[in-house]
Protein backbone atom coordinates (compact mmCIF):
# COMPACT_ATOMS: atom_id res chain seq x y z
CA UNK A 1 0.00 0.00 0.00
CA UNK A 2 1.51 3.57 -0.92
CA UNK A 3 1.57 5.92 1.69
CA UNK A 4 -0.54 8.74 2.82
CA UNK A 5 -3.37 6.59 1.27
CA UNK A 6 -6.06 9.42 0.57
CA UNK A 7 -8.65 7.07 1.89
CA UNK A 8 -7.13 6.91 5.53
CA UNK A 9 -4.43 9.99 5.52
CA UNK A 10 -7.77 11.72 7.01
CA UNK A 11 -8.87 9.44 9.45
CA UNK A 12 -7.59 8.63 13.38
CA UNK A 13 -7.90 4.95 14.03
CA UNK A 14 -7.96 3.14 17.58
CA UNK A 15 -6.81 -0.38 17.49
CA UNK A 16 -7.25 -2.72 20.80
CA UNK A 17 -4.71 -4.82 21.70
CA UNK A 18 -2.01 -2.93 19.33
CA UNK A 19 1.24 -4.12 21.33
CA UNK A 20 1.40 -7.20 19.30
CA UNK A 21 0.40 -9.35 16.36
CA UNK A 22 -2.17 -8.16 14.13
CA UNK A 23 -2.82 -5.27 16.84
CA UNK A 24 0.93 -4.17 15.41
CA UNK A 25 0.55 -5.01 12.38
CA UNK A 26 -2.16 -3.26 11.24
CA UNK A 27 -1.33 -0.15 13.13
CA UNK A 28 2.13 -0.45 10.91
CA UNK A 29 0.14 -0.32 7.59
CA UNK A 30 -1.98 2.32 9.11
CA UNK A 31 0.70 4.76 9.86
CA UNK A 32 2.32 3.85 6.32
CA UNK A 33 -0.97 4.94 4.91
CA UNK A 34 -0.72 7.86 6.49
CA UNK A 35 -3.04 8.22 9.01
CA UNK A 36 -3.69 8.66 12.74
CA UNK A 37 -3.24 5.88 15.27
CA UNK A 38 -3.64 5.53 18.88
CA UNK A 39 -2.74 1.74 19.89
CA UNK A 40 -4.33 0.23 23.37
CA UNK A 41 -2.94 -2.44 25.34
CA UNK A 42 -3.22 -3.90 28.91
CA UNK A 43 0.31 -4.85 28.68
CA UNK A 44 1.78 -1.25 29.40
CA UNK A 45 5.31 -2.39 28.86
CA UNK A 46 4.55 -4.10 25.50
CA UNK A 47 2.59 -0.91 24.56
CA UNK A 48 5.34 1.62 24.87
CA UNK A 49 7.46 -0.47 22.94
CA UNK A 50 5.34 -1.01 20.19
CA UNK A 51 4.45 2.87 19.86
CA UNK A 52 7.84 3.72 19.98
CA UNK A 53 8.80 1.71 17.06
CA UNK A 54 5.79 1.88 15.09
CA UNK A 55 5.95 5.89 15.87
CA UNK A 56 2.21 6.22 16.58
CA UNK A 57 0.51 7.18 19.88
CA UNK A 58 -0.38 5.06 22.63
CA UNK A 59 -2.29 4.28 25.86
CA UNK A 60 -3.11 1.86 28.49
CA UNK A 61 -6.34 -0.03 27.25
CA UNK A 62 -8.00 -2.62 29.41
CA UNK A 63 -10.67 -3.61 27.28
CA UNK A 64 -12.97 -5.36 30.33
CA UNK A 65 -12.70 -1.62 31.83
CA UNK A 66 -15.60 0.72 31.07
CA UNK A 67 -13.30 3.11 32.97
CA UNK A 68 -10.64 2.36 31.19
CA UNK A 69 -11.86 2.87 27.58
CA UNK A 70 -13.63 6.38 28.49
CA UNK A 71 -9.72 7.14 29.44
CA UNK A 72 -8.52 5.86 26.26
CA UNK A 73 -11.31 8.10 24.12
CA UNK A 74 -10.56 11.03 25.89
CA UNK A 75 -6.53 10.46 25.40
CA UNK A 76 -7.36 9.19 21.28
CA UNK A 77 -10.08 12.53 20.69
CA UNK A 78 -12.52 12.00 18.21
CA UNK A 79 -12.05 8.30 16.43
CA UNK A 80 -13.02 8.33 12.93
CA UNK A 81 -12.57 4.07 12.96
CA UNK A 82 -12.00 1.60 15.84
CA UNK A 83 -10.49 -1.91 15.20
CA UNK A 84 -11.37 -4.08 18.25
CA UNK A 85 -9.10 -6.36 17.96
CA UNK A 86 -7.77 -7.38 21.61
CA UNK A 87 -8.70 -11.30 22.25
CA UNK A 88 -7.39 -14.21 23.92
CA UNK A 89 -8.05 -18.21 23.45
CA UNK A 90 -6.79 -20.33 26.22
CA UNK A 91 -7.49 -24.00 24.92
CA UNK A 92 -8.36 -27.68 26.62
CA UNK A 93 -11.67 -29.61 27.18
CA UNK A 94 -14.72 -27.63 28.43
CA UNK A 95 -15.46 -29.99 31.37
CA UNK A 96 -11.74 -29.43 32.91
CA UNK A 97 -11.86 -25.47 31.92
CA UNK A 98 -11.88 -23.06 35.50
CA UNK A 99 -14.81 -21.18 35.68
CA UNK A 100 -12.69 -18.11 36.07
CA UNK A 101 -11.44 -18.92 33.06
CA UNK A 102 -14.45 -19.03 30.62
CA UNK A 103 -15.45 -15.49 32.23
CA UNK A 104 -12.46 -14.33 31.33
CA UNK A 105 -12.68 -15.51 28.04
CA UNK A 106 -16.00 -13.38 27.48
CA UNK A 107 -14.32 -10.28 29.31
CA UNK A 108 -12.08 -10.15 26.80
CA UNK A 109 -13.55 -11.11 23.43
CA UNK A 110 -16.95 -10.35 24.27
CA UNK A 111 -16.79 -7.50 26.38
CA UNK A 112 -14.45 -5.97 25.19
CA UNK A 113 -16.04 -4.91 21.57
CA UNK A 114 -19.24 -4.10 23.63
CA UNK A 115 -17.42 -1.60 26.20
CA UNK A 116 -15.18 -0.08 22.91
CA UNK A 117 -18.79 0.27 20.94
CA UNK A 118 -20.76 1.72 23.79
CA UNK A 119 -17.52 3.95 24.35
CA UNK A 120 -17.01 5.01 20.76
CA UNK A 121 -20.10 4.85 18.71
CA UNK A 122 -21.81 7.60 20.33
CA UNK A 123 -19.31 10.18 19.18
CA UNK A 124 -19.53 8.44 15.82
CA UNK A 125 -23.61 8.82 16.02
CA UNK A 126 -22.96 12.37 16.60
CA UNK A 127 -20.95 13.27 13.34
CA UNK A 128 -22.52 11.14 11.04
CA UNK A 129 -20.21 9.44 10.88
CA UNK A 130 -17.65 6.67 11.70
CA UNK A 131 -16.66 2.73 11.18
CA UNK A 132 -16.24 0.00 13.49
CA UNK A 133 -14.30 -3.27 12.72
CA UNK A 134 -14.61 -5.97 14.91
CA UNK A 135 -11.81 -9.07 14.55
CA UNK A 136 -14.05 -12.26 15.33
CA UNK A 137 -12.63 -15.44 14.17
CA UNK A 138 -14.01 -18.45 11.98
CA UNK A 139 -14.50 -20.09 14.57
CA UNK A 140 -17.18 -17.49 15.07
CA UNK A 141 -19.07 -19.33 12.53
CA UNK A 142 -17.74 -23.06 12.90
CA UNK A 143 -16.84 -23.73 16.33
CA UNK A 144 -14.07 -26.25 17.15
CA UNK A 145 -13.85 -28.67 20.15
CA UNK A 146 -11.42 -27.88 23.02
CA UNK A 147 -12.46 -24.04 22.36
CA UNK A 148 -15.69 -24.03 23.83
CA UNK A 149 -15.72 -20.83 25.33
CA UNK A 150 -13.63 -19.27 23.15
CA UNK A 151 -16.07 -20.02 20.09
CA UNK A 152 -18.80 -19.36 22.09
CA UNK A 153 -17.25 -15.53 22.48
CA UNK A 154 -17.02 -14.94 18.75
CA UNK A 155 -19.90 -16.37 18.06
CA UNK A 156 -21.13 -13.97 20.42
CA UNK A 157 -18.90 -10.95 18.31
CA UNK A 158 -20.91 -11.91 15.03
CA UNK A 159 -23.94 -11.77 16.05
CA UNK A 160 -23.19 -8.34 18.30
CA UNK A 161 -21.80 -7.05 15.03
CA UNK A 162 -24.52 -7.84 12.81
CA UNK A 163 -27.07 -6.00 14.86
CA UNK A 164 -24.92 -3.06 15.95
CA UNK A 165 -24.21 -2.90 11.68
CA UNK A 166 -28.21 -2.83 10.94
CA UNK A 167 -28.46 -0.47 14.18
CA UNK A 168 -26.02 2.21 13.66
CA UNK A 169 -26.16 2.22 9.94
CA UNK A 170 -29.30 4.73 9.51
CA UNK A 171 -26.79 7.17 11.41
CA UNK A 172 -24.11 6.90 8.98
CA UNK A 173 -21.61 4.30 10.87
CA UNK A 174 -20.57 1.34 9.08
CA UNK A 175 -19.70 -1.92 11.40
CA UNK A 176 -18.55 -4.91 9.75
CA UNK A 177 -15.91 -8.11 10.94
CA UNK A 178 -13.25 -10.18 9.76
CA UNK A 179 -12.80 -13.58 10.45
CA UNK A 180 -9.00 -14.85 10.61
CA UNK A 181 -8.77 -18.57 10.40
CA UNK A 182 -5.41 -19.87 12.03
CA UNK A 183 -2.88 -16.55 12.62
CA UNK A 184 0.79 -17.23 13.13
CA UNK A 185 1.23 -14.72 16.65
CA UNK A 186 1.32 -15.92 20.03
CA UNK A 187 -2.79 -16.57 20.02
CA UNK A 188 -1.93 -19.09 17.26
CA UNK A 189 1.13 -20.77 18.52
CA UNK A 190 1.60 -24.56 19.12
CA UNK A 191 -2.59 -25.51 17.34
CA UNK A 192 -2.68 -27.93 14.72
CA UNK A 193 -3.33 -27.35 10.90
CA UNK A 194 -6.08 -27.84 8.72
CA UNK A 195 -5.77 -29.37 5.61
CA UNK A 196 -5.92 -27.08 2.67
CA UNK A 197 -5.94 -24.23 5.01
CA UNK A 198 -3.14 -21.68 5.11
CA UNK A 199 -1.48 -20.63 8.51
CA UNK A 200 -1.81 -16.60 8.06
CA UNK A 201 0.67 -14.29 9.04
CA UNK A 202 -0.58 -11.09 11.09
CA UNK A 203 1.00 -9.02 8.06
CA UNK A 204 -1.76 -11.02 6.13
CA UNK A 205 -4.56 -10.20 8.31
CA UNK A 206 -3.55 -6.75 8.87
CA UNK A 207 -3.80 -6.11 4.84
CA UNK A 208 -7.75 -7.52 5.11
CA UNK A 209 -8.76 -5.35 7.93
CA UNK A 210 -7.14 -2.59 6.25
CA UNK A 211 -8.76 -3.75 3.22
CA UNK A 212 -12.00 -3.00 5.03
CA UNK A 213 -11.64 -0.22 6.43
CA UNK A 214 -10.70 1.24 2.88
CA UNK A 215 -13.74 -0.42 1.51
CA UNK A 216 -16.08 -1.24 4.40
CA UNK A 217 -18.08 -4.20 4.07
CA UNK A 218 -20.00 -6.65 6.59
CA UNK A 219 -17.59 -9.24 6.95
CA UNK A 220 -14.33 -10.49 5.60
CA UNK A 221 -12.86 -13.72 6.12
CA UNK A 222 -8.92 -13.64 6.08
CA UNK A 223 -8.05 -15.75 3.83
CA UNK A 224 -10.91 -14.38 1.46
CA UNK A 225 -11.93 -18.02 0.26
CA UNK A 226 -13.19 -18.96 3.22
CA UNK A 227 -15.96 -17.27 3.91
CA UNK A 228 -18.06 -19.05 0.54
CA UNK A 229 -16.28 -22.41 1.18
CA UNK A 230 -18.01 -22.16 4.66
CA UNK A 231 -21.24 -20.54 3.57
CA UNK A 232 -21.50 -23.65 0.82
CA UNK A 233 -20.41 -26.31 3.27
CA UNK A 234 -22.94 -25.04 6.23
CA UNK A 235 -25.79 -25.24 3.29
CA UNK A 236 -25.02 -29.02 3.36
CA UNK A 237 -26.16 -31.53 5.34
CA UNK A 238 -24.85 -32.61 8.93
CA UNK A 239 -23.08 -35.33 7.71
CA UNK A 240 -21.39 -34.19 4.79
CA UNK A 241 -20.31 -31.26 6.98
CA UNK A 242 -19.13 -33.93 9.36
CA UNK A 243 -17.07 -35.80 6.48
CA UNK A 244 -15.55 -32.69 5.07
CA UNK A 245 -14.60 -31.46 8.84
CA UNK A 246 -12.75 -35.59 9.48
CA UNK A 247 -11.16 -35.10 5.48
CA UNK A 248 -9.99 -31.46 6.59
CA UNK A 249 -8.84 -32.43 9.89
CA UNK A 250 -10.38 -29.21 11.02
CA UNK A 251 -11.69 -30.81 14.94
CA UNK A 252 -7.96 -31.64 15.95
CA UNK A 253 -7.16 -27.90 15.28
CA UNK A 254 -7.33 -27.06 18.97
CA UNK A 255 -7.78 -31.06 20.53
CA UNK A 256 -4.14 -31.69 18.88
CA UNK A 257 -2.66 -28.09 20.40
CA UNK A 258 0.85 -29.13 21.12
CA UNK A 259 0.70 -28.03 24.92
CA UNK A 260 4.61 -27.49 25.31
CA UNK A 261 4.62 -24.92 21.82
CA UNK A 262 1.66 -23.25 24.14
CA UNK A 263 2.56 -22.96 27.14
CA UNK A 264 3.75 -19.60 27.85
CA UNK A 265 0.79 -18.26 25.76
CA UNK A 266 -1.75 -20.56 27.96
CA UNK A 267 0.10 -19.44 31.11
CA UNK A 268 0.05 -15.24 30.19
CA UNK A 269 -4.15 -15.72 28.90
CA UNK A 270 -4.82 -17.90 31.92
CA UNK A 271 -3.19 -15.46 34.20
CA UNK A 272 -5.23 -12.40 32.80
Amino acid sequence: MSRHDAALSRRTVAITGGARGIGAATARILRDAGADVIIGDRDVAHLAEAAAELGVRHHPLDVTSPEQWADFVAAAGPIDVLVNNAGIMPVGEFLAEDPAVSRQIFEVNTFGVIHGTRAVAPQMVERGRGQIVNIASAVGRVALPNGASYSASKHAVVGFTEAMRAELAPAGVEVGMVLPVIVNTALGAGVARTRGVPTMSAEQVAEVIVDVIRRPVPEAWAPRWGQPVTKVSQALPRGFQNLARRLMGADNVLTHADPGVRAAYEAEARRA
